[in-house]
């Protein structure tokens, strides 16, 4: 009898913890659990919607001033150095790290290209490509520490940072290349500053680059197998490397794409200014993590979608751009840039209770 009982007790505390299963389920079907399920499935959404409402309320503040084809244009080629730093920051937060010495990369990168070309009399393409590997090899040896030797990515690539614009100034002797010299002698080093002239609409190289960038690394991070390894590395790392996932090497070669793709930021720099400058591009490392973060992807990483820092950066030129027609004090761009970034931490924080 005392065992039928206790059948019995057994069967309605099962009972009563379905009931209360079913009933937190019900309690997530209302409207604001569906709005963060959404959130946090499609993480590009909020800065999005964010950049569709800025564009609007500029073009009804400033009209035809705004909405034209060459001021929307205009907004990319203003933010097309840091949507390219912004796009390699994005595949290092994505792991659950950062990169503090995006900038200096990306400087010293346009320096060796501007100082092969100049001190060595080496052509062109081949100073290029020195640059291009000159990023990487940076990549590699901060993917290496942060990876092998188990370093915090901050504290590393903060060391990098003072490593690299050190290096920079040394090794340019804070000498700038002039825009002119570069016109008559290596005009490949200015290739992303050309423009398409379409219309009044003005498109650069760079600009375009930038679009087309972001729409691949979109491509290899959400149909790759490398794509899925780096979204597993930064939402658990351990539990990836249980699944068998290398994540060394999948870190290694995350740094290692960021350094490149900072090093066509710095070809991309030499085509904007018109000179290779050891002193330019110094807050690109703070306004790549500005995009990043308005653009929602999770500083703890794993979740987020590239195209989000797209959108992050493109935002930050709306803003400056707007508030520049309309005549307001620069101050208030940096204001409510920040209003954004706390922002857009508050709303990753919540969207992230949809999946606890």
């Amino acid at each position: 009898m005392s065992e039928t009982a206790s059948k019995g007790q057994d069967y309605e505390s099962s009972l009563s913890k379905a009931t209360a299963s079913v009933a937190a389920f019900e309690k997530r079907k209302g409207l604001v659990p569906q709005i963060q399920s959404a959130l946090h499935a499609t993480p590009a959404l909020v800065p999005l919607v964010v950049l569709v409402l800025s564009i609007v309320t500029f073009g009804v503040l400033l009209g035809s001033k705004f909405f034209s084809p060459f001021a929307l244009t205009l907004i990319l080629q203003q933010v097309q150095i840091v949507g390219i730093v912004a796009a390699a920051q994005s595949l290092v937060i994505l792991t659950a790290g950062i990169d503090l010495s995006v900038g200096a990369i990306m400087v010293l990168s346009s320096v060796v290209m501007g100082q092969f070309t100049f001190r060595y009399g080496i052509p062109a393409p081949i100073s290029i490509m020195a640059g291009l590997m000159c990023g990487t090899l940076m990549g590699f040896i901060n993917g290496w520490l942060v990876a092998k030797i188990k370093l915090p990515p901050f504290i590393v690539t903060l060391g990098m940072w003072q490593i690299v614009l050190a290096t920079n100034f040394l090794y340019s002797a804070n000498e700038t290349i002039r825009s002119q010299d570069i016109e008559a002698e290596a005009p490949m080093l200015q290739f992303f500053g050309n423009v398409i002239q379409v219309g009044s609409a003005r498109l650069t190289f760079g600009a375009l680059f930038m679009l087309l960038l972001f729409v691949l690394l979109a491509y290899i991070l959400n149909q790759t197998a490398w794509g899925r390894h780096v979204y597993a590395v930064g939402d658990d790392k351990e539990a990836a490397e249980l699944s068998g996932i290398k994540t060394n090497k999948v870190i290694i070669t995350v740094y290692m794409a960021s350094g490149l793709i900072c090093a066509f930021a710095g070809w991309a720099l030499i085509g904007r200014i018109g000179s290779v400058s050891p002193t330019s591009g110094q807050l690109a490392n703070i306004e790549s993590i500005t995009a990043v973060v308005i653009g929602g992807i999770s500083l703890f990483g794993g979740r987020g979608a590239v195209m989000g820092s797209l959108f992050g950066a493109l935002i930050v030129g709306v803003f400056t751009l707007g508030l520049r027609l309309l005549g307001a004090d620069a101050q208030w761009t940096y204001l409510l840039i920040g209003v954004l970034i706390i922002s857009a931490v508050a709303v990753d924080q919540w969207i992230r209770k949809a999946s606890a």
